[in-house]
């Protein structure tokens, strides 16, 4: 039996792994070589998809293969976002991801994905804010008056959301335990009723999406008094956030970022932020945004990274504190 010694185990192993790092540097010197899928976990037309396909445009020009957007709405995202997770990481398959992704898993055990697990983060591509709406009726016209008049009220007030464990939601829950006030949820199939709600009179507040409320606040027929985000609005400079305006710490935004399967290279990670990196920081790029109600990011791997943590631990926080079970 041929013995073989251990400079020659070692050799071989060295070999090998040679030959795997020359193998991964020769699939990513040229990456990509194939058409890439953006996988959007919703149906077409709503925010994720509409970012999704600017963001196919400007990488397709700028990396020279197509980005095809591919929807694969159901089960609440997590059927799309599973497609993903199962891909092969050599990134030509990539989530555009959602709130949703985080809000799923603290909301419920039985979610079959981590997001911390299961993906790699990519880049941070737009947050948009929720804002806190009221019906003209109510006598209230600032935040601070809000908080007074649910104190004094405590029950009265119902306020509308998309649905149990949306961004509208656990935007209002936050609040609600911020402020330590008592307000009771209505929640909705879509933050299309649930604002039409509002203006009714229906009930009294929400927290829709900016780009919802937007035509209702400009028309009159809701009220504005504060954004969920870190800035005010620019289509709504003379309305305070939500921070500024009494609550000092509160931020909730909707989110949508890149991600790629876990295990991608760190290169293809890098020439991937890289170009998405340049696509938002083109003014072409900020005003398509703005015109959805949306502000560019274009942030680090890491630095995604981190957020998503920070976003998983804050939401699961306020889903233990407000005891909400998914529907």
């Amino acid at each position: 039996m041929l013995k073989i010694s251990n400079f020659e185990r070692v050799c071989m192993v060295v070999g090998t792994l040679l030959a795997g790092t020359a193998s991964v540097q020769a699939q990513t010197s040229d990456y990509p070589t194939r058409p890439v899928r953006i996988v959007v976990p919703s149906s077409p037309g709503g925010g994720t998809d509409i970012l999704a396909r600017l963001m196919a445009k400007k990488l397709a020009e700028s990396m020279g293969q197509p980005f095809i957007v591919e929807n694969r709405p159901g089960a609440g995202q997590a059927l799309g976002i599973n497609v993903v997770a199962r891909a092969a990481p050599d990134g030509h398959t990539l989530l555009m991801a959602a709130s949703a992704i985080v809000l799923n898993q603290v909301l419920s055990k039985k979610t079959p994905y981590d997001t911390l697990r299961d993906f790699t983060p990519v880049s941070l591509v737009a947050t948009v804010s929720n804002v806190l709406v009221v019906h003209p009726a109510l006598p209230v016209k600032t935040e601070a008056e809000l908080i007074d008049y649910a104190k004094a009220h405590p029950g009265v007030l119902n306020y509308s959301s998309a649905g149990t464990g949306t961004s509208p939601h656990l935007s209002m829950e936050l609040f609600r335990s911020m402020a330590g006030i008592t307000i009771t949820h209505v929640p909705y199939k879509g933050t299309g009723p649930a604002t039409v709600d509002v203006v009714a009179g229906q009930v009294q507040l929400s927290m829709p999406n900016l780009l919802t409320a937007m035509p209702h606040i400009k028309g009159g027929t809701l009220r504005a008094l504060g954004v969920t985000g870190p800035r005010r609005a620019s289509g709504l400079p003379n309305v305070p956030t939500i921070a500024e305006a009494g609550l000092p710490g509160y931020e909730s935004v909707q989110w949508y970022g890149l991600m790629a399967p876990a295990g991608t290279p760190a290169p293809i990670v890098a020439r991937l932020h890289l170009e998405i990196a340049k696509s938002l920081a083109s003014t072409e790029m900020q005003a398509a945004m703005a015109t959805e109600g949306a502000d560019a990011v274009g942030n680090k791997p890491q630095e995604f990274a981190a957020f998503i943590k920070s976003e998983i631990d804050k939401w699961g926080k306020v889903v233990k504190t407000a005891r909400i079970e998914q529907d």
